[in-house]
């Protein structure tokens, strides 16, 4: 489950982050393209107090780090041609995470075309790479397999018309040898178990979670993921 904090109240973050243990997801995530609130480390502390599974940073950019967190996602943007994305923010980052001593996940980060500009797309001022061409994707989550990345992340991003196909999925998630995660506008426990069948090691869900009655929905997502 992701949590973007700008999108909740503070007050109500341990409750989320309770649900999200006890309703079956396997770790939070916590994160987002921007970060309108200043005291990110204090929220930080209290879904990880909250959350009985791992807590994950998933970093917009390197204001978005903190000692509280079990790890984090050492993300580049592998789909664009953004230096700032591909090794620039990781540059800055990488002291920082050392110090605090957060593990680093390497994560292969790409976006994927999902029918509207997201904020993803727009921050990173990169262009997603289009939803019918299987042979780009592939050939990009190899090149980040043989870089030594452990994980590819599929993105069709916040609040996306359309989620990352199922095709697309099962071609990269053949094609490689790492984890694949695959998020953004997965809206239903079935979109979310068709993506586990193609081959989706991960699946990640937020928004629509964004909502009351996100316990039983979490847990119905939780049930319908696990079933592989």
């Amino acid at each position: 489950m992701l949590i973007d904090p700008d999108k909740w109240p503070p007050s109500r973050l341990p409750e989320v982050a309770a649900a999200a243990g006890e309703q079956g997801a396997d770790a939070v995530l916590i994160g987002g393209s921007l970060l309108l609130k200043p005291n990110f480390d204090e929220l930080v502390l209290a879904i990880k107090q909250a959350a009985k599974v791992p807590t994950i940073l998933f970093p917009g950019s390197t204001i978005q780090i903190s000692r509280h967190a079990d790890a984090i996602l050492f993300l580049s943007l592998v789909s664009g041609r953004n230096p700032n994305y591909l090794i620039g923010e990781q540059v800055l980052a990488a002291p920082v995470i050392k110090y605090l001593g957060i593990e680093p996940i390497p994560t292969a980060y790409m976006l994927i075309e999902s029918g509207r500009t997201t904020s993803a797309e727009f921050i990173s001022a990169t262009r997603p790479i289009p939803r019918d061409k299987n042979d780009i994707a592939i050939a990009t989550a190899l090149a980040a397999q043989y870089l030594g990345f452990r994980l590819i992340y599929l993105e069709a991003g916040s609040g996306a018309e359309k989620p990352v196909s199922t095709e697309m999925v099962a071609a990269v998630s053949t094609f490689v040898n790492i984890p694949v995660i695959v998020g953004g506008g997965i809206r239903t426990p079935e979109a979310a178990a068709e993506r586990v069948a193609a081959g989706a090691a991960f699946i990640v869900t937020g928004n629509v979670l964004e909502k009351d009655g996100h316990s039983q929905l979490i847990q119905e997502f939780a049930a319908a993921i696990h079933q592989r």
